[in-house]
């Protein structure tokens, strides 16, 4: 059912619908780090295959995209921009009162800023210098805080990026007007819920609540509240049923469940099929936790590391290793989850999802840094 509701049941080939694709996730979201290809690529690409990198861009030129924070940067549909007005409020104000974005600059020195924009049109950080404190962790110059602090309030948006570069341009420029009435907050809770628990078809009041980061946990058990949510018990990989909560069609939704693909997946790990890790652990018996910020010398797994998904089952994981202007991808380590026997089929099968990687990125050689798995028993390499 969560593949399903993620698009990651079926075989990821056929026509090409980017934004088909993002308004059924929600979001999707966007990341510095590139390692074979950005995380909102990847993830696109994991559900239809014919995705090639950029075309999110062009759909955030065209204005049918937005950008903005959820638990992360994120590229929304601009169909959600009426009910975002108040998570612009909400961030706006969180971001005003927090010490890690006190620029240090004086309102006369933050809208000279914006002035350069409504003059100039959108611009970067680039067009812009102060000095940065080196002392600081995750160091940011002082016109970069009061940019972000202007966009994080709506009052500056994303008007296109280049070269994952931000440009910034007032809102009123890159967003159409509004609707005479877009509802008030309450309104704005309701309609990001509901949406939240038609994307996830199973959930708890917390994974709803965390599926957008745009309301409290109390806000959203009292949505649940006044609802006419469905109770759902639902058995875990431990065996362990847990009282839920279901999308209102859900009887219809188990009645017309695909049969997951064979096909075998590289995913990202930002994918929103496994962002929440708790939830991943608790339906699939999976334990995955995002490494790159952790030293080197305390890691388990790698530094970027892919969960590998067959079908309806996660059955290892691989940290890849990429150079485009050398035209190499390398494997650097591979773990098989315990039980599962990596033979001829399912090795071959591997194979030919690390091609169709590398294509995305252009890249057309492959080769193992460590011992690839053999046909029986299991081989795990650090």
């Amino acid at each position: 059912m969560w593949l399903w509701t993620n698009g990651l049941a079926g075989t990821p080939v056929g026509p090409l619908d980017v934004m088909g694709i993002v308004r059924d996730l929600g979001f999707v979201q966007i990341d510095t780090i590139r390692n074979i290809t950005r995380a909102h690529n990847h993830i696109i690409w994991s559900r239809n295959q014919n995705y090639r990198e950029g075309m999110l861009w062009d759909l955030l030129a065209k204005r049918e995209l937005f950008e903005h924070f959820t638990h992360d940067a994120s590229l929304i549909p601009m169909d959600f921009l009426p009910v975002w007005q108040r998570q612009f409020r909400r961030l706006g104000a969180k971001v005003a009162q927090s010490d890690w974005y006190q620029s240090g600059l004086g309102q006369s020195e933050i809208q000279s800023i914006r002035k350069r924009i409504e003059r100039e049109g959108a611009l970067s950080t680039h067009a812009f210098e102060t000095k940065v404190d080196r002392r600081e962790m995750w160091a940011r110059p002082p016109h970069k805080k009061a940019l972000d602090q202007m966009w994080y309030a709506g009052e500056l948006a994303t008007c296109y990026r280049e070269n994952f570069v931000k440009f910034y341009n007032l809102a009123e420029r890159v967003f159409a007007p509004l609707p005479e009435d877009v509802g008030c907050d309450a309104d704005h809770i309701l309609s990001l819920c509901n949406h939240a628990i038609d994307r996830l078809s199973i959930a708890s009041t917390g994974e709803v609540q965390r599926f957008w980061e745009a309301m409290s946990a109390q806000e959203a058990k009292a949505w649940a509240l006044q609802q006419s949510l469905v109770p759902a018990l639902v058995q875990g990989a431990d065996g362990q049923y847990r009282e839920t909560w279901a999308a209102q069609d859900i009887e219809t939704r188990l009645e017309n469940l695909p049969t997951p693909t064979i096909r075998l997946r590289i995913l990202n790990p930002f994918d929103p099929a496994i962002r929440d890790r708790n939830r991943l652990e608790r339906l699939f018996g999976f334990a995955y936790r995002n490494e790159m910020f952790v030293p080197k010398s305390k890691r388990q797994w790698g530094y970027y590391v892919y969960p590998l998904l067959e079908g309806g089952r996660f059955v290892g994981r691989i940290e890849l290793k990429a150079d485009r202007a050398q035209n190499w991808m390398r494997v650097i380590g591979f773990w098989p989850e315990a039980g599962v026997s990596w033979g001829a089929a399912r090795l071959d099968k591997l194979d030919a999802e690390l091609r169709r990687f590398a294509r995305l990125a252009s890249i057309s050689e492959i080769d193992w840094a460590v011992p690839r798995p053999k046909q029986k028993g299991q081989v795990s390499c650090a």
